[in-house]
């Protein structure tokens, strides 16, 4: 399906469809509470007619008091003569009119007392179906009726005003609004515009793109906050896919030309069942190393996919410790290190045993591995401690060796990130990098420092975690 034509894209966001649902609640309740007003208007105009009716009965009634039926039509006549009066009608007991300007009254008219609204015309005029009045009928003795009203057309003109005003008023409203749903929708849609713009840049490979910020911190600018973060670990992580593969393609490389050589070697020069032994050796030497390279890479996928969080359990940080410093000893002792351990007791932590285990023999292997270079000299020593810190738990392997350059120490917590070039010395780069997946789990951090000489790993983990928050 084609896109529908530009100029009506605007009625088919969401932006426009909200506003008009807000327009229509609006709309809604303006007419309700017009048509209120309307209504207690009347409702008041009524009020106020048979208020004044009910005054003009009450002066008449004075007037036949005083003087009786002639006083009384007297009256009447000369009241209906004056313009704009009210309506004034006065029957004998048969029912003929003695006085007033009323000439037409609807059967029965007078036959009830009290109030009332009847069609009337007057004297001399023909009734119409339109012209009605409030009127209010009164029994005098000896069967005469007096009847008083006042014309409704007033309130008839006020409540044809009122409508007109109300939907003039509405109409105003439904243009204003849809005109400010189009300006609110066409801005919208703008910046919607512009970040498919720029999504499809991103999505054609520029993973540098960002999406724009208009500055005003609203909803927009937020999203686009949110997905940049997101765009900026993408980034990262392609960075580091690509590293990782360029990495994985060298320290594989020369491994398999070794295995690959071995066993050309020895088919070209073996000579006995003892030389083919040793070829194969090698050859599992060879095979080993490269296994161990593809499990720290599984591991470290499992570690950050978070597959281990089910089989956590709180764990004495100082037996931790002292157990993985009892294994290294004599591996220390053998290259000549000294190992030396400080913990504080009672420390406690919540987290996998084996791969908190595995985190610090990673940094022993790479402390253990420099600390014979020392900087001064000296022999190398390697210390190893716990302690707590305010909310977490520090475990610290120092060493003496050449230590890492501040510059170069996120590097060294990549995958593959070895700093020695020449790739002399054994090793895959992938020992620091799990450490700081294993610390990430346990929502600690892995982080390097300078011993001043050498290097100090510190794993930061939080020294109280709730089971149930994993």
């Amino acid at each position: 399906m084609t896109a529908p034509a530009r100029p009506f894209r605007v009625f088919r966001t969401t932006a426009f469809k909200l506003a008009l649902g807000l327009l229509g609640v609006f709309v809604l309740t303006a007419v309700f509470a017009l048509g209120y007003v309307l209504w207690q208007s009347n409702r008041l105009i009524h009020a106020q007619i048979a208020e004044t009716v009910n005054t003009e009965v009450q002066s008449l009634s004075r007037e036949y008091e005083g003087g009786g039926v002639l006083r009384l039509a007297q009256e009447v006549e000369k009241r209906g003569r004056q313009p704009g009066s009210f309506l004034y009608l006065l029957t004998a007991p048969n029912g003929l009119p003695i006085a007033g300007n009323v000439g037409d009254l609807p059967p029965g008219a007078l036959d009830k007392a009290g109030q009332n609204e009847i069609p009337y015309a007057r004297r001399g005029e023909t009734r119409r179906a339109s012209s009605l009045a409030s009127v209010r009928v009164v029994l005098l003795p000896n069967g005469f009726r007096l009847l008083v009203g006042r014309d409704l057309a007033e309130r008839g003109r006020f409540a044809a005003v009122l409508v007109r005003a109300v939907f003039g008023g509405t109409v105003l409203i439904v243009l204003l609004g849809l005109a400010g749903g189009l300006i609110v929708a066409q801005r919208v849609l703008r910046r919607i515009d512009i970040f498919t713009d720029k999504s499809r840049t991103i999505m054609a490979g520029d993973l540098s793109g960002r999406l724009p910020l208009a500055g005003t911190d609203d909803e927009f600018d937020r999203l686009a906050v949110a997905t940049n973060a997101m765009l900026e670990r993408i980034e990262g992580l392609m960075g580091e896919v690509r590293a990782v593969t360029d990495n994985i393609a060298h320290d594989l490389k020369t491994p398999l030309t070794r295995l690959r050589n071995n066993a050309e070697e020895a088919l070209r020069t073996a000579e006995s069942p003892d030389d083919y032994r040793l070829a194969l050796e090698k050859v599992i030497d060879e095979s080993d190393g490269m296994i161990g390279i593809f499990n720290a890479i599984l591991l470290i996928a499992r570690v950050e996919a978070g597959m281990a969080r089910e089989i956590m359990q709180p764990l004495d940080a100082a037996e931790l410790v002292e157990g993985m410093a009892e294994l290294y000893e004599p591996v220390a002792e053998e290259g000549g290190v000294a190992c030396r351990v400080a913990v504080q007791p009672e420390l406690r932590v919540f987290g996998n045993r084996e791969l908190l285990g595995q985190a610090l023999a990673n940094l022993l292997d790479n402390a253990l591995k420099y600390a014979h270079v020392a900087a001064d000299g000296t022999q190398g020593v390697v210390s190893i401690t716990a302690e707590r810190q305010g909310e977490h738990v520090l475990f610290a392997v120092a060493d003496r060796g050449r230590g890492i350059a501040e510059a170069d120490r996120n590097r060294a917590l990549e995958r593959f990130g070895r700093l020695e070039q020449s790739r002399s010395l054994p090793g895959s780069g992938l020992g620091l990098s799990l450490a700081a997946a294993i610390a990430r789990l346990h929502g600690g951090e892995l982080r390097l420092e300078d011993n001043a000489p050498g290097l100090r790993a510190v794993l930061v983990l939080p020294a109280t975690l709730r089971e149930d928050a994993h």
